[in-house]
């Protein structure tokens, strides 16, 4: 996976100068920078299946179709029929949400007391289709949204070159964080959920909705997906493959995160943004494996990943 961003001089000239001290500390604080926007993008786009996997306890390998088709809807909102950027980003969340709440309605449930390899084997099936549908409906060749003026190009602070749309990304991402961590922690959907999932019988004897619980937790679990591929629709692209060639990206995010854990995720995401960014700028032929070599020492580390808790569920 490569990173576009668009020409700009003033950073190509400070990366081109990187061994020289006058640039040398600029030029880690941007890829610092860029690193944590790309982590709060992962972040984005993973944190739904944070949530199945870790807390529905769901193996969901087709986490990454509802992200595709937030990002296409993205681009065929503004790019087509020129909505305004801002305003198709809600509506990349929404549709993803209720393409989520039809497909766990009609599909998913029946598979929740499957095995894990049963549900592997249907969410990948379901990723293979939906290659194909998006193939055959749009096409095969990349794509990317059209950004809106005030959001290109970057700007110095303290020497330092922030790129505005990334700026964007690491404010919005970082609400979305505090907001998931807070309703899964603190809130009384989040208990609801948790005994959901520990004791779906207690659960309904005490009158909680078991089924509406879990359905209303994949749906936003799959708009945050769509809004996370609306976001990086600009910065990854899309094609067909988009779940194929990130569900390796989420599943890294999840382990070396810890599935028990959303701030786990969220820490574990800037650690794997900052290092296969800084990856492939300073080492661009290994860079591509920087996030892996990363997933491997904290895995022999921590088998359970960096921030699972003391017993594993």
């Amino acid at each position: 996976m490569k990173l576009r961003r668009r020409p700009n001089r003033r950073f190509d000239a400070a990366f081109a100068n990187l061994s020289s001290p006058t640039y040398r500390g600029i030029g880690v604080l941007t890829v610092a920078f860029d690193g944590i926007a790309y982590g709060m993008l992962l972040f984005v786009l993973a944190c739904g299946l944070v949530v199945t996997l870790g807390v529905m306890n769901f193996v969901n390998l087709a986490h990454g179709v509802f992200a595709m088709a937030g990002g296409y809807i993205t681009v065929v909102l503004v790019n087509r029929l020129g909505f305004s950027f801002f305003a198709a980003l809600p509506i990349a969340f929404l549709f993803a949400a209720l393409l989520g709440l039809l497909l766990e309605q009609s599909l998913y449930r029946r598979v929740y007391a499957k095995s894990p390899l049963d549900q592997v084997l249907f969410t990948i099936g379901l990723v293979f289709v939906s290659v194909a549908a998006v193939d055959y409906v749009i096409g095969s060749q990349q794509q990317f949204v059209d950004l809106p003026g005030p959001l290109q190009g970057q700007f110095e602070l303290f020497g330092v070159g922030i790129g505005r749309y990334r700026l964007l990304i690491v404010v919005l991402c970082g609400l979305i964080a505090l907001a998931l961590q807070f309703i899964l922690a603190r809130s009384r959907f989040g208990s609801r959920l948790r005994a959901a999932v520990d004791d779906p019988r207690t659960a309904r004897g005490l009158g909680i909705n078991v089924g509406a619980v879990f359905s209303a937790t994949f749906a936003v679990g799959s708009g945050l997906a769509g809004l996370g591929g609306a976001l990086g629709a600009e910065i990854l692209g899309l094609d067909p493959t988009f779940p194929l060639k990130f569900m390796v990206y989420f599943l890294i995010v999840v382990s070396v995160g810890g599935t028990t854990s959303v701030s786990g995720a969220f820490l574990a995401s800037l650690l794997l943004g900052i290092g296969d960014v800084a990856g492939k700028y300073y080492v661009p032929k290994f860079g591509g494996f920087a996030i892996y070599t990363i997933m491997i020492a904290v895995l022999i580390w921590r088998p359970r990943g960096l921030f699972a808790r003391g017993t594993a569920r």
